[in-house]
């Protein structure tokens, strides 16, 4: 059982890198806006976790401007998918460690 908990990753541990991860792993790009609706979070606390899985290099970051108008995008990239996939692979195995 400890081997298992030992698996999964601390940086997923939060319900809103959870949920970002979650969203990310099954689109190609998705703008920040998008995220912040669908995660129901404050602007603030959306960037702060953006900034804890781009510093673990679990995502990647676009930016451009669409008329006048800045564009932040995001995406899951090959770390980061092995990473959220290794936790949720754990996670599943201590679920079913009964």
């Amino acid at each position: 059982m400890k081997d298992i908990i030992n698996k999964l990753n601390k940086i997923f541990d939060s319900r809103m890198r959870l949920g970002i991860m979650s969203v990310l792993v099954v689109n190609d790009w998705v703008e920040f806006k998008t995220l912040k609706e669908n995660l129901d979070a404050s602007d603030g606390n959306l960037a702060s976790h953006i900034k804890a899985l781009e510093k673990h290099e679990y995502i990647e970051v676009r930016k451009m401007f669409v008329g006048r108008k800045p564009q932040t995008s995001y995406r899951v990239t090959k770390i980061g998918k092995k990473a959220f996939k290794e936790h949720l692979d754990a996670l599943e195995k201590l679920l079913n460690n009964r």
